[in-house]
């Protein structure tokens, strides 16, 4: 069988510029320019404005819909379940044990309401709501992803979210069976065949026939990050996305064909997608660069991975395991591979990851479908700051303080000379007036 030699850059931490050319290879910068922001800028704007109007011109522009009302592109209850029933009986157990693992994980998320009583009486403390309309965008073009229905739908079915209102480029029918099929098994109450940046604009300000909501989650292309950025503060959003991303430590001890594997999963979903193998030996570097020109002609999407490997690719030698375990803090990936004999002991290193799968078992790929946790993690080094999607994003915490009388005076005096200092007399006299008073 004819092999394919793909150029993958090289690294050695060793080396004294590795840190630039890592920078460089990484390309973190978002691909949003001044340019993009304007046009994005003017969709929503038209959204905002002239609401369905807006969406239906966008979405017959852009999707090639041909749609004369918001109507023909809102999939009922009705619609969803028919998906549900149409699907095979392989395909729908599959959905079905996927989401009950999601479910059943997520479920152990949950925060719970809690205060506690001082001896003057005071008592606080603090209130877990769930927020009431969550939005969540189901990214499509170039495949669909009924996975990421689950993914999104699930955390705030269980956070107890009331209203979830999705939207999906994927037109209505056969072919997209599987999406419309997760959202029934997901419990979303509302459904509409909108994309890009007019989805974010009618969920973010609602229109005649899509409702507003309070939050907006789930990842896009650019045109979807950019719009997402630009709304947020007239709602709230999840996290800025960008192109997918791997990052995998070895030791040397996992069959090279299988961290290939595990590297195409990750290459073929768009040529932008960043595939990188840190390791402390460098011969077994080698072994893998021979799995990859071995195993990439069986690939069906093959153009896609080689382009994604060639321009994105990185292999980076580590002086040892506790060197790629600083590697991978900097990098900060969406996901972590550590395919190593005793994982367990760098595991304590690692700080930035979005989901760190463990052991040489523990494909990526896994929790990307089943494994439980949400696929919707933080990407391009956000991982230092950002976490994966889950139960707490779709709840909210109300501070709770309840004052007796002696508490109140308590707190009246320190509050008072605070306020002072700040020159705000009526922050002052407002605690003063408890001072004392609530004890006659």
């Amino acid at each position: 069988m004819t092999k394919i030699n793909i150029p993958i850059s090289r690294l050695d931490t060793k080396d004294e510029d590795f840190q630039a050319r890592l920078d460089e290879l990484l390309n973190r910068e978002m691909l949003i320019t001044d340019e993009l922001t304007s046009a994005v800028r003017k969709i929503l704007d038209e959204v905002k404005r002239h609401k369905d109007k807006a969406v239906i011109k966008y979405t017959n522009e852009f999707d090639g819909h041909g749609v004369s009302s918001v109507d023909e592109l809102f999939i009922p209850e009705k619609k969803l379940l028919e998906s549900l029933e149409r699907i095979p009986a392989k395909q729908r157990k599959a959905l079905e044990y996927a989401a009950d693992r999601i479910r059943n994980y997520h479920e152990n998320q949950k925060q719970l309401s809690w205060q506690y009583e001082e001896e003057d009486g005071s008592i606080y403390g603090q209130k877990i709501s769930a927020i009431e309309k969550v939005g969540i965008y189901v990214p499509g073009g170039k495949a669909n992803y009924p996975s990421s229905v689950l993914m999104l739908a699930i955390p705030a079915k269980v956070a107890g979210v009331k209203q979830i209102v999705a939207t999906v480029p994927t037109r209505y029918g056969k072919a997209g069976d599987l999406i419309f099929a997760a959202a029934a098994l997901a419990g979303v109450n509302c459904l509409f065949t909108i994309g890009g940046a007019q989805a974010i604009g009618a969920l973010a300000y609602g229109t005649e026939s899509v409702p507003k909501v309070d939050k907006i989650t789930g990842p896009g292309n650019i045109y979807v990050t950019a719009a997402k950025k630009l709304v947020f503060g007239e709602v709230g959003i999840d996290m800025v996305a960008g192109p997918s991303e791997l990052t995998i430590i070895c030791d040397g001890s996992t069959n090279p064909d299988w961290i290939a594997m595990d590297l195409f999963s990750q290459a073929e979903h768009d040529e932008q997608a960043q595939s990188i193998l840190i390791c402390t030996d460098s011969s077994y570097l080698d072994a893998v660069q021979q799995s990859i020109d071995k195993l990439l002609p069986n690939m069906e999407r093959i153009k896609i991975i080689e382009t994604s490997l060639k321009n994105r690719g990185i292999f980076i030698c580590a002086r040892d395991l506790d060197d790629a375990a600083r590697v991978s803090n900097a990098i900060a990936p969406e996901h972590l591979e550590i395919s190593i004999e005793n994982s367990e002991e760098i595991l304590g290193a690692i700080d930035n990851a979005g989901a760190i799968f463990i052991g040489q078992y523990s494909a990526e790929a896994l929790g990307d479908y089943c494994a439980g946790p949400s696929h919707v993690l933080p990407t391009s080094g956000t991982a230092r700051f950002f976490s994966p999607l889950g139960v707490y994003d779709f709840q909210k915490r109300s501070s709770i303080i309840q004052c007796s009388a002696s508490g109140a005076n308590k707190l009246a005096k320190t509050a008072s000379e605070l306020a002072r200092n700040e020159d705000f007399q009526a922050h002052a006299l407002s605690a003063e007036y408890r001072l004392n008073k609530s004890l006659d």
